[in-house]
This record gives C-alpha cells, sequence and structure tokens, in this order.
C-alpha cells in the first residue's frame, strides 16, 4: 500500500528495506521451487514403487511446459506437438534413469533440448511457420536479451512488428544457439542450470550465449529497414 501522506516511506528510514523485501520474495519464490521439485520426486518414487496413477499427475504438471519450450525452438505448432509427445514417451522410458542428482526439472528440459535439437539438426528445420501463428506473450522479461532492443514506450503496432522481428531473427539462427537464447531469456535459467541441461561447462555457457546474442543482433539489424544495404 502507498504510504500515508507527511509520513516518511520505511525504506528512506531504512535503506535497507527495499533490499529485504526483494529479498523476501526471492526466498518465497524459492520455497515455491523446492516444494515443486519435493513433489516430483515424490511422483517418480511413487512411479518407480509402481503407482501407474502418479504417472497422470507428473505429466499433467510438466505436459504445457514441454509444449512451450519445444514450440519456442521449433516454432510451429504441430511439430511442437510432436516434439512435446516425444518428449513425455521418452520420460516414460527412461524415468528409471533419472537418479535425483539434478532436479526433476533439470533432466525434463535437458530431454526435451535433446529431442528438439536432434530434429533440427536432422531435417534443418527454421521457423518458415507463418508469424501471424505466433502466439502473443507480451514483451519480454526486463533485461533479458531479447528485450534489450524495445522502445522505452512502443505502440501496439511498434510492438507487433518487432515481436516478429525477433521472432523470424531467432528462427535463423543455428539450432544451440537457438536453444542457448530460449533458456537464459524466455526460461530465466541461470548459467548454472543451464550448464547442467546442455551438460556442458558454465563457461562453454557463457561464450555460447555471447555468440549467439551477437548472432541475434546481426539478424535484427538485417531486418530492419536498409539493413541489408552494401552502403553508399
Amino acid at each position: 500500500m502507498p504510504e500515508r501522506p507527511g509520513s516518511p516511506s520505511r525504506s528512506s528510514q531504512h535503506p535497507a528495506g527495499a533490499a529485504h523485501g526483494g529479498g523476501a520474495a526471492a526466498s518465497s519464490a524459492s520455497k515455491a521451487a523446492a516444494a515443486d521439485e519435493h513433489q516430483d520426486l515424490a511422483l517418480v518414487q511413487a512411479i518407480l514403487r509402481g503407482d501407474q496413477a502418479a504417472w497422470r499427475l507428473l505429466l499433467g504438471r510438466h505436459q504445457a511446459n514441454v509444449y512451450n519450450l519445444c514450440f519456442k525452438l521449433v516454432g510451429n505448432r504441430d511439430l511442437a506437438e510432436d516434439l512435446a509427445q516425444d518428449t513425455l514417451v521418452k520420460i516414460v522410458q527412461h524415468v528409471q534413469r533419472f537418479d535425483g542428482r539434478a532436479k526433476f526439472s533439470t533432466w525434463l528440459y535437458r530431454i526435451t533440448m535433446n529431442v528438439c535439437l536432434s530434429r533440427l539438426r536432422a531435417e534443418k528445420v527454421r521457423r518458415h511457420s507463418s508469424l501471424d501463428d505466433q502466439p502473443y506473450e507480451g514483451a519480454p522479461a526486463a533485461g533479458s536479451g531479447l528485450a534489450g532492443r524495445e522502445p522505452d514506450a512502443p505502440s501496439s503496432v511498434q510492438w507487433t512488428e518487432q515481436h516478429r522481428n525477433v521472432l523470424a531473427a531467432l528462427a535463423s539462427l543455428e539450432p544451440e544457439q537457438r536453444a542457448i537464447l530460449v533458456l537464459r531469456d524466455t526460461r530465466d535459467l541461470d548459467y548454472d542450470q543451464i550448464a547442467e541441461v546442455l551438460e556442458v561447462p558454465v563457461g562453454t555457457v557463457k561464450s555460447r550465449l555471447f555468440r549467439a546474442r551477437a548472432a541475434l543482433r546481426e539478424a535484427l539489424e538485417e531486418l530492419e529497414p536498409g539493413g541489408d544495404d552494401d552502403g553508399p
């Protein structure tokens, strides 16, 4: 709630107050994530004991997330549905291999990425689907690589055009570059989590991310009016 007129704010009296509030929010999010992970582990253990009903609960918790990740990577609804189904089948087939050393969500991301990247590499799939088929999900999160080119107050028309350009630029990247941008800028995974998903060192994650963002900037510049001109 806003402070009463004439009443000094708590943050002005105690500068650490704002940080404390942010810390509380982060702590709450961390607890929620831990609770989700605990529930995933409990369901996996139930499955390994032969509880078939636990499958419905576990897959139901993650089905939409798997589809969304597939769609971000391939940009085609039908293909994303096929890849999501392939991913869920692999989870069913290989759940015994999950040893609990990584988070279940990390293991799930790893399988999803492997399924999608294998298809992209094999078929050299690019985002040829109509950009009109892409869902509007609002502006990328502040501070993300994809958000860095947003104007301060774009009109809906400006944002739609920019959104289309970002999607087209992202589609032009190599699958591995697209994957690391999706994990970092739309899934908001940190470097350590991405390293676990891709099974590479953190230093490799940072260098790949740097190159992927550079490639994305170049692709966006080519889509801008006059961006492909050779100059006077």
